[in-house]
């Protein structure tokens, strides 16, 4: 074997998704002549005498399917290669970060209000803040909680009703609000980023839901990705220093906008959709980088 490699997941995570992501993976470096260990984030790292202590080396790289910026720091200070950089993962981890690190980027997105924070569980929602939601993006409009995934914590407010329980229920969380996209309801395009390059696209479409996330009933299909979509895809992946992203675009009457970031896309789904073999190009890209520079 050329080389050792460590695919971290989730302590917890028992997602048939997440377990294929990191045994697919481990078989593509395999192929390679690398020895890549899965292991839970579970390593024992922990700060002694003011110093990192419980990490015992041996790995070229870790290929980081976790989204805890503790351990990838951890990591990181130990000297240890993450793909994806922590920096990358907790910015797209909150969704909000997302949006804030590219806007003045020359990025397309849709109109984004941060939700004001509320550290009072029995205080009433602004009035005024609801009042400027609405005038900034009017109905329905989109309310997000700022760490989430599979389409969980997103919701739809059609009038000021709806708005008003919405905001009550996130209040404590960090939260954003969006503007509907109605021409991209119950369907978006699902992009996936490797070193900057676009290797894979489909489709994806709801049954019903406004959200079309493929684990939430959605239908994927295969889409050509013109030059404009590569083009906004590769510098969104580039602002925000991803070596692999899944980048979930809406079409608009005024063109393409980038919705969501994610750094641990699953690439099941798009794989099966497409027959790109999405694994064998990250774990090339992977030791390329490491290896071959």
């Amino acid at each position: 074997m050329k080389g050792n490699a460590l695919i971290l997941i989730n302590a917890y995570s028992e997602l048939a998704s997440s377990l294929n992501q990191a045994e697919r993976l481990k078989a593509e470096f395999s192929a390679l002549g690398v020895n890549a260990e899965i292991r839970r984030n579970d390593l024992g790292l922990y700060l002694k005498d003011g110093e990192i202590a419980g990490y015992a080396g041996g790995y070229d790289f870790c290929v980081y399917l976790d989204k805890d910026k503790y351990t990838a720091l951890t990591l990181e200070k130990c000297g240890l290669r993450l793909f994806n950089r922590r920096a990358a993962v907790e910015i797209c981890d909150d969704k909000m970060l997302t949006h804030l690190a590219l806007a003045g980027k020359g990025v397309p997105m849709p109109d984004t209000v941060a939700g004001v924070l509320c550290y009072t569980p029995d205080a009433v929602v602004s009035k005024d803040l609801l009042d400027g939601i609405e005038r900034k993006l009017g109905y329905p409009v989109i309310v997000k909680e700022s760490f989430g995934s599979l389409g969980k914590g997103v919701y739809k407010a059609d009038n000021r009703s709806e708005l008003e329980k919405i905001s009550e229920k996130v209040k404590t969380m960090p939260h954003l609000f969006q503007k509907f996209v109605s021409e991209s309801a119950g369907r978006d395009i699902r992009v996936i980023v490797i070193g900057g390059r676009c290797v894979a696209a489909m489709e994806r479409r709801s049954g019903g839901d406004f959200r079309s996330n493929l684990e939430l009933g959605g239908i994927g299909s295969p889409r050509d990705i013109d030059g404009n979509l590569r083009d906004i895809c590769g510098v969104t992946a580039e602002i925000l220093g991803l070596d692999y992203c899944g980048i979930d675009v809406l079409e608009s009457d005024k063109g393409y906008l980038v919705c969501e970031v994610n750094s641990n896309a699953f690439f099941g789904g798009i794989e099966r959709v497409t027959g790109i073999n999405v694994a064998e190009r990250y774990a090339k890209y992977i030791y390329e980088y490491v290896y071959d520079k």
